[in-house]
Parts: structure tokens; sequence; C-alpha cells
């Protein structure tokens, strides 16, 4: 993979008017767009565009927030435990949650399968009862648990990186939607209704609009699909104390259960293909997706605290889009994170910053590969 070449030069004027001009100008403030950023304030000045009113709104904003090695395809796997000692390193970012996979008679060879795949350990469905007491032993035949998974204090991350960004002179700029893309001769120009921004570099990170941007700034697209995830939260059950429960979920992600300051948010884990939009739970899959859960429990849910979906955005082979562009090479991509982005960031940010300043990666060359635009041109 070639690192992004910076070009130098004056600040830019549009209409005779100065516009705000920066080395690196990213497209998105979500979790990839702001690491990044933190990453890159180093070697340049950073503007970051949010086309909303408040940073991290959409996918980044809906996160299950947490952060589990062990999930994703090789190299996404590879990502995220490169991320591991930084993410430890952070007072308060990560706190112990654990997982636990159930399943009923019937799916024993998918929970066999990611038994092996995650790494669980099985236990018998006493011990499963014990640590979370609404399981029923009527339909839990199989369950397995593993230690490593963490909650992740997102908005600590979030804030940490908008400081870091402000505090080596970079921009955030929010409400600043890209609505037109020019290449000048020393980079770019973005038009929005926050006004013009310049930059020598342009950073793709818009999550579901990634491919929309591209096609902004002429740049062939590569093939980016936003898939929709609901998501409910209801009171504990029956009462219980669930601070300490683990992340509960089903063989195929058939559906996921997450305590979360008091409450429990259930999923049923769906992806649906849609186009980039402000998602919202679909009743119906989100009715079918706790009935899942209902299955596997002895407590009813009564009511519904609050729901609301967000976008996974995946490549083809759902793994993350990361470097130049292959025909434009001061286009770098930043895309693709599916459910991946917190867990992966403090890898991927350093990866970013390691190509565009010419640096070794300290990644080996098959996840270098994997990551690389060029895969999706062939």
């Amino acid at each position: 993979m070639r690192p992004a070449k910076v070009a130098r030069g004056p600040v830019l004027k549009a209409e005779g008017t100065a516009v705000t001009d920066s080395d690196f100008l990213i497209i998105g403030g979500g979790i990839a767009g702001l690491s990044a950023g933190a990453a890159l304030s180093g070697l340049g000045r950073v503007t970051v565009l949010e086309a909303e009113s408040a940073l991290a709104f959409h996918a980044s904003g809906r996160s299950a927030a947490l952060y589990e090695p062990m999930y994703g395809a090789p190299s996404v796997v590879a990502l995220s435990q490169a991320s591991a000692e930084t993410f430890f390193a952070v007072p308060d970012l990560l706190k112990p949650r654990g997982l636990m996979l159930v399943a009923s008679a019937d799916e024993e060879e998918a929970f066999r399968h990611e038994v092996a795949a995650m790494a669980l350990s099985p236990i018998g469905v006493a011990e499963a009862r014990d640590a979370v007491p609404v399981l029923n032993p009527e339909s839990v035949a199989f369950a397995a648990r593993g230690d490593q998974a963490w909650d992740i204090d997102t908005d600590l991350l979030i804030q940490a990186h908008a400081r870091t960004i402000r505090a080596h002179g970079g921009t955030i700029v929010t409400d600043a939607a890209v609505t037109g893309l020019a290449r000048t001769p020393t980079g770019w120009l973005a038009t929005t209704k926050a006004g013009e921004f310049g930059g020598r570099l342009l950073i793709n990170a818009a999550g579901a609009w990634a491919d929309a941007i591209a096609r902004l700034a002429g740049v062939a697209p590569v093939g980016l699909q936003p898939l929709r995830r609901s998501m409910a939260r209801i009171p504990a059950p029956g009462g219980h104390d669930i601070a300490r429960w683990p992340m509960i979920f089903g063989p195929g992600e058939s559906f996921y259960a997450k305590p979360d300051a008091g409450a429990l948010i259930v999923s049923p884990a769906e992806e649906h293909p849609v186009e980039p939009h402000d998602a919202w739970a679909d009743d119906m899959v989100l009715a079918e997706g706790l009935a899942r859960y209902e299955a596997m429990v002895t407590e009813p849910v009564s009511r519904l605290l609050a729901s609301w979906a967000g976008l996974r955005t995946f490549a083809p082979d759902r793994v993350l889009v990361i470097g130049p562009d292959p025909d434009e090479p001061a286009f770098f991509w930043l895309a693709g994170q599916g459910g991946y982005g917190f867990q992966t960031s403090a890898a991927v940010s350093r990866l970013v910053a390691d190509l565009i300043a010419g640096r070794p990666p300290a990644l080996d060359r098959p996840i270098l590969a994997a990551v690389d635009p060029a895969r999706l041109r062939s």
C-alpha cells in the first residue's frame, strides 16, 4: 500500500473569499474521523466536517459500545487486538462485561461453531443461570462464556479525540454537510452549508455516506452497503440487578442483550440493506428479535423504554477500507467500519497516520493488503 501524497500550497480562495484551509480535510465526525484526526494532528492542521449538529450522531452514537476483539473477519480481529494496548492504558475507558452464548437444542451445530470461532468456554445451564437468573432452563440447552469483552466509554473516546484535534490548532465544524467537492491544484475544496473548506488531502470518513462522498469527488465508489440494526431498551428483567450480567447472544447473532445503565438493550441484530439515512427501528423486526430473546428467558418483555436503529456500513468482503484511492491518491478512504469502528479505532488511526506520513506500519502485510481500497477495484 503506497503512502498518500500531501501537496503543499497557498490558502485556497473561492470567489475572492479566503477559505478555511488545512493539511487534512476529514469528512465525518464519528469515531473514524475523529480518531484519525487526533492521530494526524501532530503532522499538520486538521479540519473535520460533520454534517449533523453533534459529533458521533449516526453509527458512532448508536453503537453497542463493546470491545470484543474476537469479533469479525481475521483482519478485523487483528486490528481490534492491535488496539488493546492503547485502550487498556486509558483510565476508565474499559470495564469488564464478558459474553454468554445461549442456544436451544436444535441450534447445537451453530453453537459449537461459535464456541470455536470466538474461543468461548462451554458451561452448564445451571452455571449460566447462576450468572443470568432469567435464562429459561426449558429452552436453553447449551451455554458458553468468555471474558474477552469490555464495555467501552465511547463518549470518553470521542471527546478525547476532539480535544486533541483542537489542542493542535485543528478545527471541528458541525452542521457542515458537504454538498460539493472540487479538485484544485493544491488539494480539494469542499462546499458546505457552513462555508467552504480547503485541504491538501481529503479523508473520507463519512460512514454510510462514504460512497456518496466519493461520487461528489469524482472518485469511483467501492461498493459500501449500509445495513440497518434495530435496538430496544427495556427495564431490567424481573427487577434484577443486572450490572454484572454478561452480554448475551444467540448463535448466528440471532439476537443480543446487553446491560446498560440499569436497563437492558435488546437487538434482533438484523442486517437489512438500506440507503444512507437517519435510521429508525423497524417495529416488526424489533418484535421478532424480542421474541427470539423472550424464548430464552423466563421474564416477558412488558414495555419498551426506548427504541432506535443505526447503520453499520460494510464493504463487500466485510473488511475495513483504509488507504489512498488507487486512481486518486489525494483521496484517502477510511470507511466500511461496520460494527467494528470503536474497537479497531486505536490501530486504524495509527495506520492512517503511518500511511499518510510515509512511515512503515506496524501491522503485517496481509492486514495491509486486506484493507487496501485497491482490492475492491479488480
